[in-house]
């Protein structure tokens, strides 16, 4: 399986788990491989590709950092090579879309921060929206049915702001947090667990967004963005821990496997603290890792 990452993801002065924790794991996975990775570094998306998912103005500011405050809009600050690192990361997603429809396998990216920006601002600690472009970029590719899965703990109303225009494109969003919520449509689908009582509950409600996917062999793609952050340390709620995230993780990659769909994911939020050090966080990103390796394995 194929990880994209390049050192140029983190080239910014900006100090915050969203920009540092993708050179973390790609340590880990130097000093414990997991077998069957290779690290390969991506392209950088251009501004031109980015033209298609947000406004020449948004982009404008996030090149040259002026004004400031649409610059800053995702709320991560700027500097003068920020906007080169988050078209580095974003690549990565891209390339893994490319690579999982070519291939027909799994493919990903230590890439994060992708789907709370809108077309004309940042959101969230999202300053572009990767999983509206790859999905784009899918469609440009010839596929004619993406489904996107977010289980990061915030919704992704930015991404769903942007591929409402892509008739190709659908969304499942299971969230524990009502951050960036939208009303669900038939082709963006949001489930919002504010008053979860456990790990099992969680876990069937993934299932069962996953199974009320219509005629899911006419999929030609996924792109799951695999969020950290609802662990009870890492950002989200109580009734998460590391065991019920491991379990999803094995779910997700189980079903596309189960319907022979490629998949592209993604790493998502997923934030450490004082009681929780980026070591911890580290882990439970390899998650995400080690159970798209073991599907990686079982298919071949």
């Amino acid at each position: 399986m194929i990880i994209f990452y390049d050192a140029r993801y983190n080239a910014t002065g900006i100090v915050f788990d969203t920009t540092r924790k993708a050179s973390c794991i790609a340590s880990t996975l130097h000093e414990r491989p997991i077998p069957g990775i290779e690290i390969r570094s991506p392209q950088p998306v251009s501004w031109a590709d980015l033209s298609l998912v947000h406004d020449e103005t948004y982009l404008r500011a996030l090149e040259t950092g002026t004004p400031p405050s649409i610059a800053t809009s995702a709320n991560l600050g700027w500097d003068e090579i920020y906007p080169l690192a988050i078209r580095w990361s974003t690549g990565g997603l891209c390339d893994a879309v490319v690579e999982a429809l070519e291939r027909k396998g799994i493919a990903g990216t230590l890439s994060s921060g992708l789907h709370h920006a809108y077309r004309d601002h940042g959101k969230g600690f999202c300053s572009l929206n990767g999983l509206a472009l790859g999905a784009i970029r899918a469609v440009r590719a010839g596929a004619r049915r993406i489904l996107i899965i977010d289980l990061d703990a915030h919704c992704g109303g930015g991404t769903k702001s942007i591929v409402a225009d892509w008739p190709e494109i659908e969304q499942i969003d299971v969230s524990v947090v009502r951050y960036d919520d939208y009303v669900s449509t038939e082709r963006c689908r949001l489930v919002v667990l504010e008053n979860l009582t456990s790990g099992e509950e969680y876990l069937e409600v993934v299932q069962q967004a996953l199974d009320g996917v219509v005629d899911p062999g006419s999929i030609d793609l996924v792109i799951y963005n695999a969020g950290m952050d609802p662990h009870r340390q890492a950002g989200g709620v109580s009734a998460i821990d590391t065991d019920t995230l491991r379990r999803r993780e094995d779910m997700v990659f189980g079903w596309a496997r189960s319907h022979g769909l490629p998949v592209a994911w993604t790493i998502a939020g997923g934030y450490s603290s004082t009681s929780f050090p980026m070591d911890e966080l580290v882990e439970l990103h390899r998650l995400t890792i080690d159970a798209a390796a073991a599907h990686t394995v079982s298919e071949a």
